[in-house]
């Protein structure tokens, strides 16, 4: 008896190329596929870095610098510990962070009139970014002279801002500083520079 033998079909040069190719592509693929991970890890890694080491974004919450900052908004600040009047800066307190505008530096004189007139070392301050003066929620002795190390901070909204003229938050020093604020990302319409 005679059995028959079935042969398979043999491939065709072209299929043993495209399977070829289809593994090669794969192998290509997954190589890319990687590489991309790790550059953007490294990037992430990187990102999170400089966002806690030099350029820490924060997010406003509360209406004590209105109208310069609105709650919600984002912010980048650049760690710094060179301030000068009129600089808007975060710093802790109380495991929060409080933003603040700078109004006088360490040995200078700060008195705050009855109407909110702000002097520092008996000259009047400009400011141009406050709405409304008001004397605030004030309980230090004035004048008063801000002690080495430390800068004396108001908010803008005078009337609601707790800040350096409640002896509850003081003065504040060089290792309380997150940064001084100096861009708002967020929301886009609101992008440019804090003044």
């Amino acid at each position: 008896m005679r059995q028959r033998i079935h042969q398979m079909d043999r491939p065709t040069s072209s299929e043993v190329r495209q399977e070829l190719d289809r593994v090669k592509h794969g192998r290509t693929y997954r190589k890319t596929l990687k590489s991309t991970i790790y550059i953007l890890v490294t990037v992430a890694a990187f990102a999170v870095l400089v966002a806690t080491l030099w350029m820490p974004v924060l997010e406003v919450y509360g209406g004590s610098m209105e109208p310069t900052l609105q709650e919600g908004e984002l912010v980048a600040a650049v760690k710094s510990g060179d301030f000068k009047t009129g600089d808007v800066v975060a710093f802790y307190y109380n495991n929060k962070i409080l933003v603040k505008r700078v109004i006088a530096g360490p040995g200078d004189w700060v008195d705050v009139s009855k109407d909110g007139t702000v002097t520092v070392n008996g000259t009047v301050l400009d400011e141009p970014y406050v709405d409304e003066l008001a004397y605030g929620d004030t309980n230090i002795d004035l004048p008063y002279q801000v002690p080495d190390g430390r800068w004396f901070v108001m908010g803008d909204h005078r009337s609601v801002s707790v800040d350096s003229r409640n002896k509850a938050v003081g003065p504040v020093a060089a290792e309380q500083v997150v940064g001084k604020l100096v861009y708002t990302i967020w929301p886009l319409s609101q992008l440019g520079s804090v003044e």
